[in-house]
């Protein structure tokens, strides 16, 4: 709790304070040199904090070596050694902690058989895939049976259709282990699609945690909903949106909430819903689909929408098969009212004002 870890004058770690529960994966997200994998190695005893302390399974292990931690850990590099086989790799740390030999390879078939490796007990690991490789990483890791398991960029030196791959198969495995782990990344899908809770880490300290649902929904300020893939955040929020009050307050449009229509549905969208005629700034194709550049009027704003081919289609009333939107081409964006949001930081006073504005009880 509170670990700090000083560098010379650059704090990498500043005052964090996490707790995971049991059976839980919390991954530590954010960019290159935000803290993440310095905090992983307080935890992992690879660095010693300047204050603060560690506990695990109820004991303060701050002073405790990294080898009397009961952590496993996989390495970004995946770290294997190279002069030993598939099978004396998993087993190094039960060799190290005087299991026998029975037991010890009755252990290493079953780690093999839950990683997908049965039968490559004997392959030398400069013979096997990156996946495979990775795979033996966290067998070896988990070999002790640690009360927590430790990931650093495990997936980050894989090309991307296998890291695509190993993604779901590590989030099985880790539902299936039911260990707490700690998981560092700066790739939010693998964070959103292995954690049940996520840390977005930023000069070296946690910003916001919870859920992906929570985090992505309610990005606590701009530099987080932009990090997290949001490209629509205003400085300031549209009064034709937002409620009175929010006025000059940072704002996000969802533009996965919004649907296309065509030029003449403004009024037919829902009387729910805000529509506004949009006009397309710039069209750039995206694999299957399109990201849209559109100037909003009515909102004083340009906005990011994506889609696919066959929205674009229905909206601009394109033939078969489609040419690009052109710039100029007109069409009318419909959002539903939770479309547009003030950022977390700032909704509380702003839902004050505006309860206060119409007379309503700020309770």
């Amino acid at each position: 709790m509170g670990l700090t870890k000083r560098f010379g004058d650059v704090v990498a770690v500043d005052d964090v304070s996490l707790t995971l529960a049991e059976g839980e994966t919390v991954a530590l997200l954010g960019p290159s040199g935000c803290g993440k994998s310095t905090l992983l190695r307080l935890v992992a005893g690879l660095e010693r904090p300047d204050s603060g302390r560690l506990r695990l399974a109820g004991a303060d292990v701050t002073d405790v070596p990294p080898q009397r931690r009961d952590v496993g850990m996989v390495f970004q590099s995946f770290a294997l050694f190279p002069h030993l086989d598939v099978a004396g790799n998993v087993a190094f740390g039960l060799v190290e902690a005087g299991m026998p030999a029975a037991q010890r390879a009755e252990r290493v078939g079953h780690l093999l058989e839950l990683v997908g490796l049965a039968g490559l007990g004997a392959r030398r690991v400069d013979r096997l895939s990156g996946g495979q490789q990775q795979r033996v990483a966290l067998a070896r890791a988990l070999a002790p049976d640690p009360a927590l398991l430790l990931l650093d960029e495990p997936l980050s030196n894989l090309d991307e259709q296998l890291r695509q791959a190993l993604k779901g198969e590590l989030a099985r495995l880790l539902g299936a282990l039911g260990k707490r782990a700690l998981y560092v990344t700066h790739d939010q899908s693998e964070a959103f699609a292995l954690a049940d809770r996520v840390a977005l880490m930023r000069a070296g300290r946690i910003v916001q945690l919870g859920p992906s649902e929570e985090l992505l929904e309610r990005p606590v300020d701009g530099w987080a909903a932009r990090f997290l893939g949001h490209e629509n955040v205003f400085e300031a929020a549209p009064r034709s949106v937002l409620p009175t009050g929010a006025e000059g307050l940072e704002a996000l449009f969802r533009a996965d909430l919004a649907a296309l229509l065509p030029a003449d549905e403004e009024h037919s969208a829902g009387g729910h819903a805000h529509t506004a005629e949009a006009v397309v700034i710039e069209a750039l194709r995206e694999g299957l689909g399109w990201r849209l550049v559109l100037d909003v009027p009515k909102w004083g704003v340009q906005v990011v929408w994506r889609g696919f081919d066959r929205e674009v289609r229905a909206a601009l009333g394109l033939a078969v098969p489609p040419g690009a939107p052109r710039p100029g081409a007109s069409l009318v964006l419909s959002a539903p009212p939770d479309a547009w949001r003030l950022l977390d930081g700032q909704r509380p006073a702003a839902q004050d004002r505006a309860a206060r504005s119409e007379g309503d009880d700020p309770k």
